[in-house]
């Protein structure tokens, strides 16, 4: 009777155990140890993930010069509100914030390690291109009849420079990253990134700048996404 006992006991506890085992299994020891990584918090945005949807701001904002020089090429009119607004969102979001963080904290991770260093110094040389560019289209002088041509120029010079740009850091050169930093440097990235983002925009500041794309689209015509499906 004392042996029949003695095993229903040693059955009960292993059921107990394997039942805490089974759940244990399901909580990653991160989790258990209470030091989560920012990629696993649910939510979180990392340092490439912030990056490449700015990238996707970017590429609006391209879309809108397509628009622009396609209007001064056929003398049509131009609204000037939408062409400052929208090359100074490009100066103010790409080229003084998204541009900053890759040259102090992406580019100088690559250079550190040797690796794609040359295709670095071709990004490097890109971003002083469109600041020229920028600097000529904010010029209080360039909206004039004269400059109509030239505007138009320089404005598709942009977008055919910044699309093979963006696209080559993005499946380039951010799937990269994490070759040449250590995850805890990944991780701190992106919540400086975040930091700075508030510092700059406020609170929502990406979603902030995604609106006032979204109303310089709509003045053009360019909000619905529909008319841009071919009629095959």
């Amino acid at each position: 009777m004392n042996s029949l006992n003695s095993l229903e006991t040693r059955r009960g506890f292993l059921r107990q155990s394997g039942t805490f085992l089974g759940a244990a299994a399901l909580i990653s020891p991160v989790s258990i140890l209470g030091c989560q990584t920012k990629e696993e918090k649910a939510g979180e945005v990392t340092a490439t993930e912030d990056l490449m949807r700015e990238h996707g701001v970017l590429r609006r904002l391209l879309l809108i010069f397509d628009d622009l020089a396609g209007r001064l090429r056929q003398g049509l009119e131009l609204p000037p509100q939408v062409l400052t607004g929208a090359v100074g969102l490009i100066r103010r979001f790409i080229e003084d914030y998204h541009e900053k963080l890759e040259g102090n904290h992406i580019f100088p991770r690559f250079e550190k390690a040797g690796k794609l260093v040359d295709l670095v110094k071709i990004l490097r040389l890109q971003h002083e291109a469109g600041r020229k560019i920028t600097a000529f289209l904010l010029s209080p002088d360039t909206i004039n009849p004269g400059n109509r041509q030239k505007i138009a120029a320089y404005l598709h010079a942009f977008a055919k420079m910044y699309r093979p740009h963006a696209a080559r850091e993005d499946t380039v050169l951010f799937p990269a990253l994490r070759s040449v930093v250590s995850p805890r440097e990944f991780n701190e990235m992106g919540d400086k990134f975040e930091d700075e983002e508030v510092d700059r925009f406020g609170t929502e500041g990406y979603e902030k700048i995604v609106a006032q794309v979204a109303g310089l689209e709509e003045v053009l015509g360019l909000e619905d996404l529909a008319q841009f499906t071919p009629q095959l």
